[in-house]
């Protein structure tokens, strides 16, 4: 039980102390306690108010953010003097209650994608590893949340997980009711196999049993209301790839390659692989410009697959040692010209009218 004691006065209302809780956001679920029914009791004895908070699942790490929620939104009630909080844990039924509330009303789980329509899904492919694919997906979802967007990132590159590391997201999911809830930070969501695996194992799965997880992590996950979901893809053309490809049909794909010819007509295989499993091509990325990799290999895949150059990112250490430290360069409040870059691709990517990306229609014989 958590006690903070307030300014004295007269004794509390409890309609208005429910009305100061609706701004008590769960963490992970990005919505008020009270909308998800978590609210599990309130007494008034005078100036002190008991709030009982039930949490999906015991020992719940984020406990301290709703004690600093619940202190914070009932400060300002008139006769609040002291607050306790304390916590309980949801029901069988009650956990599978809120499943289908946040499902919204759906009992089952739905196939495929669930993502709401408007919601923008960015492929982030490559042709080889080695490219700085993740260091990139990473930094573009953290640019894209510092633009107002709500994001979650993908970590499909299943056999090379990175993202946790570079995004410094240890805390593993929460299941509820057969629900995946993914972890929150830096405002993203993050689902990785990484989470599933103990310490540094390999993923040592063929090619089913791949293909099954991220069918899993694309249809038990709670997205919630995303604006954009960033996809690491495993790079290469692979079965996983192509799982992948078919997976996620209304994906708009940025191709990263470095600037030597060599990166630049292996990223061109993997370009045209989403291009036939229907994703929709917007743009390239070069990653590590410079004298030490040369120079125009983004410019020529751009031109060989019709679609723009976003951006040429510089190679920079300060990137790398920010992601060996899981602390993404565009959180530090870099102005390196890399971050800039960053910011610029991101927001060439929100300025591209959905509208006007089509599919390119197969020529027949």
């Amino acid at each position: 039980m958590h006690i903070a004691t307030l300014s004295a006065g007269m004794e509390p209302n409890r309609d208005e102390i429910m009305r100061a809780l609706e701004g008590v956001i769960d963490p992970e679920l990005r919505r008020p306690v009270t909308e998800l029914d978590m609210v599990r009791g309130v007494e008034i004895d005078g100036g002190d108010v008991r709030v009982t908070i039930a949490l999906t699942i015991a020992g719940c790490p984020l406990r301290d953010s709703f004690q600093e929620q619940v202190v914070g939104v009932l400060r300002d009630v008139p006769g609040v003097e002291r607050v306790a909080l304390g916590f309980d844990v949801m029901t069988a039924e009650e956990r599978q209650a809120l499943t289908t509330k946040l499902r919204g009303g759906m009992q089952e789980r739905s196939q495929g994608l669930s993502l709401d329509a408007a919601t923008r899904v960015l492929a982030v492919c490559s042709g080889k590893g080695g490219v700085g694919k993740s260091t990139l997906a990473a930094n573009l979802a953290v640019a894209l949340a510092q633009e107002g967007k709500q994001v979650g990132i993908l970590d499909a590159d299943v056999y090379g997980h990175s993202v946790p590391h570079l995004l410094g997201i240890h805390q593993k999911p929460v299941l509820v009711d057969k629900m995946i809830v993914p972890p929150v930070k830096h405002d993203l969501k993050l689902m990785s196999i990484g989470f599933f695996l103990d310490d540094n194992q390999p993923v040592m799965w063929r090619g089913p049993m791949l293909h099954r997880a991220l069918e899993q992590f694309l249809s038990d996950v709670h997205w919630g209301k995303l604006d954009v979901l960033v996809v690491d893809m495993p790079p290469g053309t692979g079965d996983v790839a192509i799982s992948l490809g078919q997976l996620l049909p209304r994906a708009e794909t940025l191709v990263v390659t470095t600037p030597q010819p060599a990166a630049q007509e292996v990223a061109s295989r993997a370009g045209a692989m989403a291009q036939k499993t229907g994703m929709r091509l917007i743009g390239v990325v070069e990653n590590m410009a410079g004298d030490v990799f040369g120079s125009g290999g983004g410019e020529r895949l751009a031109a060989e697959l019709g679609i723009p150059l976003l951006g040429s990112v510089p190679l920079d250490p300060l990137l790398r040692e920010c992601g060996d430290a899981g602390e993404p360069l565009l959180l530090n409040g870099s102005e390196s010209d890399s971050a800039v870059e960053l910011r610029r691709i991101a927001a060439a990517v929100l300025a591209l009218d959905r509208g006007s990306i089509v599919k390119p229609l197969p020529v027949l014989s």
